[in-house]
């Protein structure tokens, strides 16, 4: 059983990095790197995913030993010289984060390996790509602006098929329509789903619910409906996990449900779902690669 959450997390994801990243895209590393070194000392805005960071730290409160709940790392293309102000901003925004690597450039997917991590989200979609690729549970930050939590709970909303499931069933739908997914997957009702991408992070969710009851909530938020709720309510049984709140939508937009849910973040893999979806709540594009 795991006992400790790891997130990593990149720096634009984290904080507002917009303006020294236009100063990048406009200018070139050289301009960037000034741009970084002349504002070292002013504290960087929060970023999309700083209050879902905020409240995964804060779940330490309950540790019951030195080893802490979650740990948050830190994984960014900047060098470490520019990286100072980030450090700086983190200190000053009061967030337990120790731990980082810098990659002067490069893709750091493969430290999030290193480190050990559940989940890594970043704003560079080849990044989250990559790290798919490798077997970590990795999404696309697609809202751009920081929304505040009145609540400390947790919330998490996720995608089936694709996200907590495999691929497998929306291969039918895809390739065959709606009624040859239905009917494969009443057929199909006692077998569990091969597990997705984020079955090991969900896993890892329910654990820690065991241990802070009432500190993280969880959502299925699925366009299917009936007759295919079933085999998903069976894969989450077989699995041992319990969701607290499955919605069965049929094809409704997710937006306003997952307003209502109150999510931090919501996972999917469908563009179209997370287009609608980034404009209530902080929303991350699990970019997977369907095979024929």
């Amino acid at each position: 059983m795991s006992q400790q959450l790891k997130v990593a997390i990149s720096s634009r994801a984290l904080f507002d990095l917009s303006e020294s990243h236009a100063v990048f895209e406009s200018e070139g590393l050289e301009s960037f790197r000034r741009y970084q070194q002349s504002h070292e000392y002013d504290v960087l805005e929060k970023g999309p995913a700083f209050t879902l960071v905020q409240k995964l730290l804060g779940l330490n409160e309950h540790a019951d030993s030195e080893a802490p709940i979650v740990e948050v790392l830190l994984l960014s293309r900047n060098a470490a010289d520019t990286g100072l102000r980030v450090f700086h901003s983190i200190a000053q925004h009061g967030l337990a984060i120790k731990r980082a690597a810098f990659a002067g450039g490069e893709n750091p997917y493969h430290y999030a390996k290193a480190f050990g991590a559940d989940l890594f989200l970043s704003l560079h979609p080849e990044d989250v790509q990559t790290a798919l690729a490798a077997g970590i549970a990795a999404a696309h930050i697609w809202s751009n602006q920081h929304r505040e939590s009145p609540s400390s709970q947790i919330r998490i909303a996720f995608d089936g098929d694709c996200v907590l499931f495999s691929d497998q069933a929306e291969l039918i739908y895809q390739q065959q329509g709606v009624d040859a997914f239905n009917q494969a997957e009443r057929e199909a009702r006692l077998n569990p789903l091969p597990q997705g991408p984020f079955k090991p992070l969900l896993q890892t969710l329910h654990q820690i619910q065991q241990r802070c009851p009432g500190a993280i909530r969880t959502a299925l938020v699925t366009a299917r409906s009936a007759p295919a709720h079933e085999r998903v309510i069976r894969t989450l049984r077989a699995w041992n996990i319990e969701i607290n709140e499955a919605l069965f939508l049929g094809g409704l937009d997710k937006s306003a449900f997952l307003s209502a849910f109150s999510a931090d973040i919501f996972f999917d893999d469908n563009r179209t779902h997370c287009q609608s979806a980034r404009e209530m709540v902080t929303t991350a594009h699990v970019p997977v690669q369907l095979l024929p």
